[in-house]
């Protein structure tokens, strides 16, 4: 991605968030020299239970790290990922090495953060992302997010890799490169995903990576079918006044008292969407907000949602993946949009019946055509189910 400047140098735009690359320029880099000391105990404090194919997979990925093998975690939503990592992590911190979880999305980083620093009581955690600058610092545990990468070389015995099939990282680059040079000549990769990606396939085929899969979520329930609706007129006319039907089933999941997560193609419809739903839905303790990746209260809003004091939050597929809401339930408006592929629709499907106590909910595609993206994502979730 070159551009010129005024003086005729070329720089690079692809990483200008940090700091501008300009032709002349030396850039200089140094494998990291940290050294930590082996541990008599793997520093592991999280006291849960792995079920037993859970457990099957955190084994097997010990025993990949061990004999120097990169894994691809092939897990439905849901699964457990995270907890499956737990004794990964505390293995690679025992020899004294260093690791790295790594995520596309800032919510993914924020919703990781704690449940390491849980898990982990006793090590000090780096977390770094765009939205808390800090130069990087040599902790032994790092979480963050894939461009952060950049600021790495040959640090990190161990990279783990979340929601590998995501935006940004699916297909740029510059983070697959970032994520390559992290990464020591002697260490290995982890990748998670509930919908890998043809390369990652291909390495599988070739044999340099081993895929691990696991079709069930840890509280053993199936994945939630999407239920169709098919509108002929549009979701808002010309008036801003929103479709009957659709009011309707914002009104029933209202009514249930679930917590409503509303999925909208477009950053510029959610202000026009959350105006007509307050004035027609005219119910005085409904608490309802809008969120999207330039929103500067993004994260207050999303932890104000977890913590139930939203009712309704409508959001961009920022939300699609990696965050987790106790209870909720999901109407994407306009499934048959192109911004919805085959993966995004069936991450976010996997929203819903994360709890073990509420193990099933509703997941509504609105649609005006049936797309081949509706069809595959639904084929999808009943072969998992199977």
């Amino acid at each position: 991605m070159k551009y010129k400047l005024p003086s005729g140098k070329y720089y690079c735009r692809g990483c200008i968030g940090l700091g501008r690359a300009s032709e002349g320029n030396w850039l200089i880099r140094l494998p990291a020299t940290d050294r930590f000391e082996k541990r008599k105990n793997d520093g592991l404090t999280w006291q849960g239970k792995l079920t037993p194919l859970q457990q099957e997979i955190s084994d097997q990925l010990v025993l990949n790290f061990r004999e120097k093998k990169s894994s691809l975690v092939h897990a439905v939503t849901g699964a457990g990922k995270t907890e499956m990592l737990f004794q990964l992590i505390a293995t690679c911190l025992s020899q004294g090495k260093r690791a790295c979880i790594a995520t596309p999305r800032i919510d993914v980083v924020n919703e990781l953060y704690p449940r390491f620093q849980a898990a982990f009581a006793q090590i000090e955690i780096g977390k770094y992302h765009g939205r808390e600058y800090k130069e990087p610092g040599l902790e032994q545990l790092t979480i963050c997010t894939t461009h952060q990468l950049m600021k790495f070389y040959q640090a990190f015995d161990l990279l783990v890799i979340d929601e590998v099939d995501s935006f940004p990282y699916v297909g740029n680059a510059e983070l697959h490169f970032a994520a390559k040079n992290a990464v020591k000549n002697t260490g290995m990769r982890a990748y998670l995903t509930a919908t890998p990606t043809n390369d990652l396939l291909q390495e599988v085929k070739k044999g340099t990576i081993q895929l691990l899969k696991l079709n069930r979520r840890f509280h053993g329930g199936l994945l939630p079918v999407p239920k169709e609706k098919l509108f002929i007129k549009p979701f808002l006319n010309k008036r801003q006044q929103i479709h009957p039907a659709l009011l309707t089933e914002i009104k029933k999941v209202i009514l249930s008292k679930h917590p409503l997560l509303i999925f909208v193609p477009r950053i510029e419809e959610i202000p026009t969407y959350l105006k007509t739903l307050q004035d027609k839905l005219k119910m005085k303790e409904l608490k309802m907000a809008g969120v999207h990746a330039q929103d500067p209260q993004r994260l207050e809003k999303v932890q104000a949602f977890r913590e139930r004091k939203l009712d309704v939050l409508l959001t961009t597929t920022i939300l699609e993946r990696g965050v987790t809401f106790k209870n909720v339930w999901v109407i994407i408006i306009a499934a048959d949009d192109a911004i919805y592929t085959t993966a995004s629709l069936v991450q976010i499907a996997g929203r819903v019946g994360r709890a073990q106590e509420d193990p099933t909910g509703l997941v509504l595609y609105c649609y005006h055509r049936y797309t081949k993206n509706i069809r595959t994502s639904i084929k999808q979730i009943r072969e998992m189910n199977k």
